[in-house]
C-alpha cells in the first residue's frame, strides 16, 4: 500500500486538512508534542479499517462538530483507490470504497459497511492487525516484544504469525474426536446387545418348526369338519326354502282374506248411501215449495235493505246541519260571555283604584319620614369615607397576623407528622432491618466460604490441570522412547534368522548405541537390558495411561462442582448491594435520631410563640394604634347599618305614591269603557235570538225532516224479515242434496254389483291357496331342522380358526424374528465395518488435535520462521551498529540441576551480543536497546507482510528516537536511508530538531486556533 493523498474534515485537532504524497518516497513527519503528528496516521487506519485508538468513534470528532470525514487515496497491486469513511455524531459510520479506472473513479462499495470493510481487506490483502505488526511500528511499542517473558513471547509470536486458527482447528479435531469416541462407544454397546440377540436364533429355529407341524395337523382336521357342515347346510338351505314359500303363500292368503272383509264393509256401506240418497229423492215436491218461499222472502229484503239506505242518507245530512247551527250559536255565547268578563274586570280595576287612592294621606307622612332618614344617611356616609382607610389598615394587619399563625400552625402540625412518623419509623422498621441485615450478612457469610471453596477447587483443577499436562508430555516422551526402544531391538534382531537368539558370531549386528561389533555374550547383556528398560517403559506408560484416566475424571467432577458452586455464588453481587442497602437504610434511621431531637426541640420553640405571641409584636402594636385613631371619629358601623335599613324600608313610599298617580289615570279610563261594552253585550243577545228562530240552516233542517217521513222506513219490520230469511236458508242444503242424489245414486248401483262380483273371485283364490298351504306343510315335516348340528359344527371351526390364527400368529411372530436376526446378523456386518472406519477417524482427528497443538504445527512453524527472522533482524541490525551488535534466538534450554535429571524445555530468549560478549537485554543502554528492538520490529514487519501475500512497501515509524544520542541518530538515518530502496515510502515520526534536519521532505504538524495545520516542504 503506498499513500497518495489524504484529506481530513473534523477528525480530532484538525478541522480541514489536506496532504498529498505524490512524489514523497522518505519523509519526516515533525511537530511539537500533541500537534497531531500521531493523528495523521490514526487518519489512515481509521479510513482503512475503521479501528482507532479512541474509545468510541464520537470520540474522534472535532469538539464542536458534528461529523468527521476522512478520504485517502492509495495505490496497491498496480490499481489505485479510494476510501471515504464518515460518521455523523450519534449515527452510524458511512463508507465508500472506489478504484480508479484512467479517468474517472468507479464505485467498489458493498451492501453495507460491513461487506465493504471486507472487500477493502480482500483487495489490498493486509488486515488491520497485520498492519500495525508490519508497517506501522507505532509509539511507544517499540521494545513490547523484548520485554515480555520467553513464553508470552511465544505466544505474541503466535499471535502476529496469526497461529490461534490452528488452536481453533485443534479445537474442532478434539470434538471430532469426542464425536467419534461416542459413537465407537454406542457402536460396541450396539455389537454387544446385537450378539445376545444372534445367539438365540438356533432355539427360534426350532420352534418354527414345531409350529409348522401343528399348524398342518389343525388344518386337516378343520378342511374336513368344512365339508360336513356345507352338506348339512344344503340340507338346511332346501328347508328354509319351503318355509319361506309356506310362509309366502300365508301372507297371501291373510292379504286376500283382510280384502274380503275390506269388500264386505264397502258394500256394506255402499248400501246404506244408497237408502240415505233414495230418502231424499222421495221428498222432492216438500223441498220445492221450501226453496220458492225463500226467494221470495230473498225479494222483500233487498227492497227494505234499499229504502234504509235512503234513510240513513237523510239522517246524516240532517245531523250536519245541527252541528252547523250549533257552532254557529256557540260563537255568539262565546262573545256575550268575553263581553261581560271584561265588563266585571273593569269593575274589579275601579274598586283597585278607589282602595289605593283611599291610602294617600299615609304615604305623604312615609314620604317626609324618608327625606328625613336620607339625610342622616349621608352625614354617616361622609365619616365613613374619613374612617375606611384606617379599617382597611387595620382588616390587612389582622389577616397577616392571621396568615403568620396559620402558618406557625401548619408547620407546627407538619413537625408533629414528621415526628410521629420518624418515631413509628425507629420503632417498627429499625428491628426489621437489624433483623434482615443479619440475615444477608449471615447469607454473605456462607457464599464467601464458598468462594475461598470455590478457588481451591479452581486451583486444585488448575494443579490437576498441569498434572495432565505433565502426564501427556510424560506419555508422549515414554511413547518416544519405546519407540526408540523398539528400534534399536529392531536393529538388534536384525540378522537373527533363527528368532532364538543363537546366532552365528558374524550374524550379531553392531551396538546401537556406539556402532562397535558384539559378541553372543554381550549381544545378550545389551538385548537383555533394552528389553528391561522396554518393560519399565511400559509399566510407567500403562501407570501414565491410568493417571491420565483419573486426572481427567477428577477434572470433569471438579468442574461439575465448580460450575455449581459459581451457580449457587450467582446472587453474591446482589446480596452484597442488597446488604450496602440496608447498611445505608440503618444509616439513615441512626441520623434520623439527632433529626427527631431537633424537630421536637422546634416544635416546642413554636408553640410557645404561638402560646404568648411574640411572633408577631409590631403587628399587634399597630393594630392598636389603628382602633384608637378609629375610636376617634365616633363612627359605629351598627349605626350606619341601621340608619341605611331605614332608609330602605321607607322607600315604598316612593312607590306607592307613584302608585296613586297611576291610579288616578287609570280609573278615568275604566269608566270611559264600561258603557262601550254594555252595548255590545245587548247586540249580541239580540242576535242569538234570531239565530234560534229563522236563519237558513233551521230552514234546510225542516225540509230534510220531510224527506224522512216520507220513505217510510221501518226498522223493526226490516229485522223481521231478515229473521224469516236466515230460518230460510235450510232449504239451500236441502236442493243441493236433492240435485246431488239425483245424481249419485245410479253410481252406487252400479258400483254395489261390482262389489259382489269381486267377492266371489276372492273366495275361489282362498280355496287354491289352502290346499297348497297343505302340501308344503307336509314337506317340512318329512325334513328334520338341523339349526342345532350346523351351530355346533360352526361354533368347532370357530374354535379350531382361532388356534389356527394363534398359531399363525405365532409362526409369524417366530419367522419375524428370524429374518430380524438374519438382518441383525447383515446390520452387525455393516457395524463392525462402521467401528473400525470410525475407530481409524477417531485416531486420525485425535493425532490431529496434537499436531495441531502448541507443540505440534505452531512449534514447527516458529521453528522454521525464527531463522529468517534472526538473519533479517541481524541484517538490520548490521547497519545500525556498525555491525557491533549481533542477536540471536535460541527456542530450547536444559533445565537446572545434574546432567542426568536435566531436560530440555521449549523457551524463547533472546540473546544479544556485542564486542564484549553476550549480555543481558537489562544492561545496554537506552540507545542500544532501541536499537535491537527496531531491527527486531522492522524484521517482523518484513517478515509479516510476507506471509499476508503482500509486499511490504510503506514503512510508518512513530517516535522512538529520544533514547538516541547524535551518533545513533545518524545510524537510525543511514540504516533508514540503507533501507529505504526496500519500500515506496518510508515516514517517520519525531519532535527531535536535529533528526528531522535529516530529511529533505518535510511534513510539518502545527497547532492553531483553527485546529493542527500541514505545511509540506520539499
Amino acid at each position: 500500500m503506498i499513500p497518495q493523498k489524504l484529506q481530513l474534515k473534523n477528525f480530532l485537532s484538525y478541522q480541514e486538512a489536506s496532504l498529498d504524497f505524490t512524489g514523497l518516497h522518505t519523509a519526516c513527519i515533525c511537530g511539537p508534542n500533541g500537534a497531531g503528528k500521531s493523528s495523521l496516521l490514526e487518519a489512515i487506519a481509521w479510513a482503512i479499517w475503521g479501528n482507532s485508538r479512541a474509545a468510541t468513534e464520537d470520540d474522534l470528532i472535532s469538539l464542536g462538530e458534528k461529523e468527521v470525514r476522512v478520504d485517502f487515496t492509495f495505490s496497491t497491486h498496480g490499481n489505485i483507490y479510494r476510501v471515504i469513511r464518515g460518521r455523523r455524531r450519534g449515527y452510524s459510520p458511512t463508507l465508500e470504497f472506489q478504484v480508479y479506472t484512467g479517468s474517472r473513479f468507479k464505485s467498489l462499495t458493498e451492501k453495507g459497511v460491513r461487506a465493504t470493510q471486507q472487500s477493502i481487506i480482500e483487495h489490498l490483502k493486509l488486515d488491520y492487525d497485520t498492519f500495525v505488526n508490519s508497517a506501522y511500528l507505532r509509539q511507544g511499542r517499540a521494545d513490547e516484544f523484548m520485554l515480555k517473558r520467553p513464553n508470552e513471547r511465544k505466544e505474541i509470536l503466535a499471535s502476529l504469525l496469526k497461529l490461534d486458527q490452528y488452536d481453533t482447528l485443534g479445537e474442532k479435531a478434539k470434538d471430532i474426536a469426542r464425536e467419534f469416541k461416542a459413537k465407537v462407544e454406542i457402536l460396541e454397546q450396539s455389537l454387544a446387545a446385537n450378539q445376545k440377540q444372534l445367539e438365540q436364533k438356533e432355539a427360534i429355529a426350532k420352534q418354527q418348526t414345531h409350529l409348522q407341524t401343528t399348524l398342518a395337523q389343525l388344518q386337516q382336521q378343520q378342511e374336513i369338519e368344512t365339508q360336513e357342515l356345507k352338506q348339512f347346510q344344503g340340507k338346511q338351505h332346501e328347508r328354509q326354502t319351503w318355509e319361506k314359500l309356506l310362509q309366502g303363500q300365508q301372507q297371501q292368503y291373510d292379504k286376500l282374506v283382510q280384502e274380503c272383509y275390506r269388500l264386505k264393509q264397502e258394500l256394506k256401506t255402499t248400501q246404506q248411501q244408497q237408502d240415505e240418497l233414495l230418502a231424499v229423492v222421495k221428498q222432492e215436491n216438500e223441498i220445492n215449495a221450501g226453496y220458492a218461499e225463500f226467494q221470495n222472502l230473498q225479494t222483500t229484503e233487498e227492497n227494505l235493505s234499499a229504502k234504509f239506505k235512503k234513510h240513513q242518507n237523510a239522517l246524516n245530512q240532517r245531523q250536519q246541519l245541527q252541528e252547523l247551527q250549533r257552532q254557529q250559536l256557540q260563537k255568539l255565547q262565546n262573545n256575550i260571555q268575553q263581553c261581560r268578563a271584561q265588563l266585571n274586570s273593569l269593575k274589579e280595576q275601579e274598586q283597585d283604584n278607589l282602595y289605593i287612592l283611599s291610602k294617600r294621606a299615609d304615604i305623604e307622612t312615609a314620604l317626609t319620614q324618608l327625606k328625613a332618614a336620607r339625610a342622616k344617611l349621608n352625614d354617616l356616609d361622609k365619616l365613613q369615607v374619613e374612617v375606611t382607610p384606617l379599617v382597611q389598615q387595620r382588616q390587612k394587619l389582622q389577616t397577616e397576623l392571621e396568615k403568620k399563625q396559620a402558618r406557625l400552625s401548619a408547620r407546627l402540625e407538619e413537625l408533629n407528622s414528621r415526628v410521629c412518623q420518624l418515631r413509628r419509623t425507629q420503632q417498627q422498621k429499625q428491628p426489621q432491618l437489624q433483623a434482615t441485615l443479619q440475615e444477608v450478612v449471615a447469607e454473605i457469610t456462607q457464599l464467601d466460604n464458598k468462594r475461598v471453596y470455590q478457588q481451591r477447587v479452581r486451583e486444585k483443577g488448575q494443579e490437576r490441570h498441569q498434572f495432565l499436562e505433565r502426564l501427556i508430555r510424560s506419555k508422549k516422551d515414554y511413547e518416544t522412547r519405546l519407540g526408540e526402544l523398539e528400534q534399536k531391538l529392531l536393529l538388534l534382531n536384525q540378522g537373527n534368522g533363527n528368532g532364538n537368539g543363537k546366532v552365528g558370531v558374524k550374524e550379531y549386528p553392531p551396538c546401537p548405541l556406539c556402532a562397535r561389533p558384539l559378541d553372543e555374550h554381550h549381544w545378550h547383556l545389551v538385548v537383555d537390558k533394552h528389553q528391561t528398560q522396554q518393560k519399565e517403559i511400559r509399566d510407567l506408560l500403562w501407570v501414565a495411561r491410568e493417571q491420565l484416566t483419573l486426572s481427567e475424571r477428577e477434572i470433569k467432577v471438579l468442574r461439575t462442582e465448580y460450575r455449581e458452586i459459581d451457580q449457587e455464588l450467582a446472587k453474591y453481587d446482589e446480596l452484597r448491594e442488597r446488604r450496602g442497602g440496608l447498611q445505608v437504610q440503618l444509616d439513615n434511621i441512626k441520623k434520623d435520631e439527632s433529626l427527631l431531637q431537633e424537630l421536637v426541640e422546634e416544635v416546642a420553640e413554636i408553640e410557645r410563640s404561638l402560646h404568648t405571641g411574640d411572633f408577631a409584636i409590631n403587628l399587634y402594636a399597630e393594630i392598636s394604634t389603628l382602633e384608637q385613631q378609629i375610636q376617634q371619629f365616633n363612627y359605629d358601623d351598627r349605626s350606619h347599618s341601621l340608619a341605611r335599613e331605614e332608609e330602605k324600608k321607607l322607600r315604598w313610599a316612593e312607590i306607592k305614591y307613584g302608585q296613586i298617580k297611576d291610579a288616578d289615570t287609570k280609573l278615568g279610563k275604566v269608566r270611559a269603557q264600561m258603557p262601550e261594552i254594555e252595548e255590545q253585550i245587548v247586540s249580541l243577545e239580540q242576535d242569538l235570538e234570531q239565530q234560534k228562530q229563522s236563519s237558513e240552516v233551521q230552514k234546510q233542517i225542516v225540509v230534510i225532516e220531510r224527506e224522512i217521513s216520507e220513505i217510510g222506513y221501518d226498522l223493526d219490520e226490516h229485522n223481521n224479515i231478515r229473521s224469516e230469511l236466515r230460518k230460510a236458508q235450510f232449504w239451500l242444503t236441502r236442493i243441493e242434496k236433492l240435485r246431488q242424489a239425483q245424481k249419485q245414486y245410479p253410481q252406487l248401483l252400479e258400483r254395489i254389483n261390482e262389489i259382489k262380483g269381486v267377492m266371489e273371485n276372492r273366495q275361489q283364490d282362498l280355496a287354491g291357496i289352502k290346499g297348497q298351504i297343505s302340501v308344503l306343510n307336509e314337506q317340512l315335516e318329512q325334513t328334520p331342522d338341523l339349526d342345532k348340528k350346523i351351530a355346533y359344527l360352526d361354533r368347532k371351526i370357530q374354535d379350531r380358526r382361532q388356534q389356527l390364527d394363534q398359531q399363525l400368529g405365532s409362526l409369524g411372530k417366530v419367522q419375524q424374528q428370524l429374518q430380524h436376526l438374519e438382518n441383525l446378523q447383515a446390520q452387525n456386518s455393516q457395524q463392525l465395518e462402521e467401528l473400525q472406519s470410525k475407530k481409524r477417524q477417531y485416531r486420525v482427528y485425535q493425532e490431529l488435535s496434537l499436531a495441531f497443538g502448541k507443540k505440534g504445527i505452531q512449534a514447527l512453524m516458529i521453528e522454521n520462521i525464527l531463522p529468517q527472522l534472526e538473519a533479517e533482524t541481524n541484517q538490520i541490525l548490521a547497519r545500525l551498529s556498525a555491525n557491533q551488535l549481533h542477536v540471536q534466538f535460541v527456542t530450547q534450554k536444559a533445565t537446572k540441576g545434574s546432567k542426568k535429571n536435566s531436560k530440555w524445555i521449549d523457551t524463547l530468549d533472546i540473546l544479544i551480543a556485542d564486542t564484549k560478549g553476550t549480555r543481558p537485554y537489562e544492561t545496554y543502554s537506552g540507545g542500544e536497546a532501541f536499537r535491537v528492538n527496531f531491527a527486531i520490529r522492522l524484521a517482523l514487519s518484513k517478515l509479516l507482510a510476507q506471509r499476508s501475500g503482500t509486499a511490504l512497501r510503506l514503512l510508518i515509524i512513530d517516535e522512538g528516537f529520544g533514547t538516541q544520542d547524535a551518533e545513533g541518530c545518524d545510524r537510525l538515518i543511514a540504516a533508514i536511508n540503507a533501507i529505504a530502496a526496500d519500500f515506496s515510502c518510508i515516514l517517520t515520526v519525531t519532535h527531535i530538531p536535529h533528526f528531522k534536519e535529516a530529511f529533505q521532505a518535510r511534513i510539518e504538524v502545527s497547532k492553531t486556533a483553527q485546529g493542527s495545520q500541514i505545511m509540506l516542504s520539499v
